[in-house]
């Protein structure tokens, strides 16, 4: 593991860079304990307090979890998916809440994933993956539901949808498509209220997914994201009219 000292204002993030690499690379694996802050601090000749700040960015990412007493330490970690999917999901709302990525483009990938998933879902989604895409459907039908409460219920269908797969890699994959782009579709949601449109596609799929149809798994996504990108851009369209 090697760092360039001719960047000191960058230690920490080069040592922990270099750590992960080498968790990555499979040269530390999970639960090996990595040397000590001492030890670490004499290999790469910085200062404890650097290599600690470098160990914390490492616990941020969950590859390495720290525990104390005599036998204690740092050790490599095992990186479970539901723990990579948050990271996921926190990192994409990000990008799309700093207009990294435009909604357009994001809704494009979430359901060309989706898409991905329907024949496999069809084949492979269970009863209760069905039964929690009928009670979100029923739950959006409720007249005093929030908009807020309905965004979130979106989500929950459409990841009902893809765990139906049974492919952890697929979800890993959607879970930053679908729940980064929930606050952007409430704020679609309080302006342009075509919440029967949105209902009646939803069952759509779920009827297709329930015949186990994955062609018509497919056609119901698409007649969803063509409904979800004429909404965004009449919305868009008009927020840009409002502009001086």
């Amino acid at each position: 593991m090697k760092i360039d000292p001719g960047k000191p204002d960058d230690l920490s993030a080069q040592i922990a860079g270099a750590i992960r690499d080498a968790i990555v690379a499979g040269t530390l694996i999970v639960d090996e304990r990595l040397p000590s802050e001492a030890e670490l601090a004499e290999q790469f000749d910085v200062s404890r307090s650097t290599v600690r700040e470098a160990l914390k960015r490492l616990a941020a990412q969950s590859l390495i979890r720290t525990q104390r007493g005599a036998t204690g330490g740092a050790f490599v970690n095992r990186l479970s998916f539901e723990q990579a999917c948050s990271q996921q999901i926190t990192t994409s709302t990000l990008l799309l809440s700093m207009n990294a990525v435009s909604f357009g483009t994001a809704c494009e990938a979430r359901y060309a994933l989706e898409r991905a998933c329907a024949p496999l879902s069809a084949a492979r989604r269970t009863a209760d993956h069905l039964a929690t895409m009928r009670g979100e459907i029923h739950r959006q039908s409720q007249p005093e539901l929030s908009d807020e409460a309905f965004c979130a219920s979106d989500v929950a269908f459409h990841r009902a949808l893809v765990d139906g797969a049974g492919n952890p890699v697929l979800s890993y994959q959607l879970a930053g498509a679908v729940e980064a782009m929930q606050p952007l579709m409430n704020m679609i949601t309080f302006t342009a209220r075509d919440r029967a449109r949105i209902i009646d596609l939803h069952r759509g799929v779920a009827d297709a997914l329930e015949a186990r149809d994955g062609a018509a798994t497919l056609a119901a996504l698409t007649a969803l994201e063509t409904e979800t990108q004429a909404l965004a851009h009449s919305v868009f369209a008009a927020r840009a009219k409002k502009r001086p």
